[in-house]
């Protein structure tokens, strides 16, 4: 047994050597902890720098209509009527009098079959293809007559997920059919219908789009989309990220075309439009740089 006199200064030696006992195995401990990493910066998308318009020269995908019918691995016909949105008159079908080939040309046809009755077509590359950064031309010669409604445009892909206009629109041309000296380019953006947010331009031209082929463009780098019409140099529109948010521009998308018939865009047709009315495209063309 030990004497009280002796208990402290047992005490006091027991706990020092549990302490150096314990800092030794916390420096032990400390050594073994391994060093952190830094993070590993992101892989840059492919051609998400932005370039003039002629290094784009890298043909990726491309649909030129030099074949007989539809190439349905490209291409899907969107069904249905219902006004899609903006009170529009025409059903959109997979007739053969509504899509066909002609000359190496795709023709989207709309027809009048009745009083205030139309049919039409409209073709997306929704689940066959879609499109990131790069260049994006598409050749057409477009209908006219009041409310006749062609258009060259692209959602976000992840539509499915994320509902319009979050997804986001971007509508290369878009043309009231009742002012064919002139052609809309629009993005549409916001979290939801409620909040639906648009900004564009309207281009004049000195000429009737009816008349011949025109090529309309869309260059999509990151934060940035630029608009060009027949090749020219300079955009005559641009978009960059600070234009909206959130951003979704920077998402895959896929390519529709279609021509609509009445609606709120440029109106019902009146008694001097006439029909059929046709869009034809000459060729759709994906490019990158190397």
């Amino acid at each position: 047994m030990l004497t009280t006199s002796r208990r402290p200064a047992m005490l006091l030696t027991t706990g020092i050597a549990l302490l150096l006992s314990l800092s030794a195995c916390t420096e032990t401990k400390t050594k073994n902890v391994p060093q952190p990493v830094p993070p590993t910066p992101p892989t840059p998308a492919v051609n998400e720098e932005a370039r003039d318009y002629d290094k784009y020269t890298e043909l990726v995908w491309s649909d030129e209509f030099n074949t007989g019918a539809l190439d349905q691995t490209k291409w899907t016909y969107e069904l249905g009527a219902g006004g899609w949105g903006n009170n529009e008159l025409q059903t959109y079908t997979n007739a053969n009098d509504n899509t066909y080939m002609s000359g190496g040309n795709l023709v989207i046809q709309a027809k009048q079959t009745g009083p205030n009755s139309y049919t039409s077509a409209r073709l997306i590359t929704k689940g066959k293809k879609s499109f990131q950064y790069g260049r994006i031309d598409v050749r057409a010669k477009l209908p006219k007559g009041k409310g006749v409604w062609p258009a060259i445009w692209m959602l976000g892909s992840d539509i499915d997920q994320n509902n319009w206009p979050k997804c986001g629109e971007i509508d290369i041309m878009e043309l009231r059919g009742s002012q064919p000296r002139e052609f809309l380019s629009t993005m549409h953006f916001g979290t939801s219908s409620a909040d639906h947010k648009y900004k564009g331009i309207t281009k004049p031209v000195p000429f009737d789009l009816s008349e011949d082929f025109h090529t309309f463009s869309v260059v999509r780098s990151k934060d940035l989309l630029r608009f060009y019409l027949d090749g020219e140099m300079q955009p005559y529109y641009q978009f960059t990220g600070s234009d909206a948010s959130p951003f979704p521009f920077n998402n895959p998308f896929f390519v529709i075309l279609n021509v609509a018939v009445g609606g709120n865009f440029d109106g019902n047709p009146v008694a001097s439009t006439t029909f059929p009315q046709q869009m034809q495209v000459d060729y759709v063309r994906y490019y990158q740089y190397k």
